[in-house]
């Protein structure tokens, strides 16, 4: 028996943006909760033909091996290998579990551009079709709860992430402000 889960959030950056650091592997342990110490144990990275290159993406036929700790404090590691199997660049792209701890594991994440009085919004949805391994039971005592937390913990993080994927922290020397602004003197 599968099941269907569904989060959906509105980000106030391009969907260029938003799809480009999803689409990046190593932005996807950031995004799960701390607790399961996740980290990308292995990528064979297939860059997408319209990639820009500036940040890498993993397109189709791409293979993602992630560990992580599916009960926090206990040092039991899951392996998860997922592989890319649709990929629409600023629109959607698919990861399907080739092995793990699901029998069946497809996440769809989509993405669309909204704008709203000039300003460019981007609508994620994340639709995940799924079939734990002891079907309705592992779901109704576990499998949901867990969905539901990992992905309102995703949601709040990809706020705080995101403005320094968009714009990275330049450290500010001393002497630059030491400069006019610094004074509060104008400059013409």
């Amino acid at each position: 028996m599968s099941f269907s889960f569904q989060a959906e959030q509105w980000l106030p950056y391009p969907v260029d943006a938003v799809f480009s650091f999803l689409a990046c592997p190593a932005n996807l342990p950031p995004l799960m909760p701390p607790g399961q110490i996740a980290r990308i144990d292995d990528a064979k990275l297939l860059p997408p033909p319209q990639s820009s290159g500036k940040t890498p993406m993993a397109g189709i036929g791409s293979r993602i091996t992630l560990s992580f700790r599916p009960i926090p404090l206990l040092p039991l590691r899951m392996h998860w290998l997922a592989e890319i199997t649709e990929f629409e660049l600023n629109s959607h792209f698919v990861d399907v579990q080739i092995a793990g701890p699901f029998a069946f594991w497809s996440h769809a994440h989509r993405l669309r551009a909204v704008d709203r009085a000039g300003i460019n919004f981007t609508i994620m949805v994340d639709q995940v079709e799924y079939q734990p391994p002891v079907a309705r039971l592992a779901d109704t005592l576990f499998v949901r709860r867990q969905l539901d937390r990992t992905f309102a913990y995703r949601q709040k993080r990809i706020l705080e992430l995101m403005p320094a994927f968009l714009n990275p922290v330049v450290p500010i020397s001393k002497s630059q402000l030491a400069g006019p602004a610094a004074s509060g003197k104008l400059s013409a």
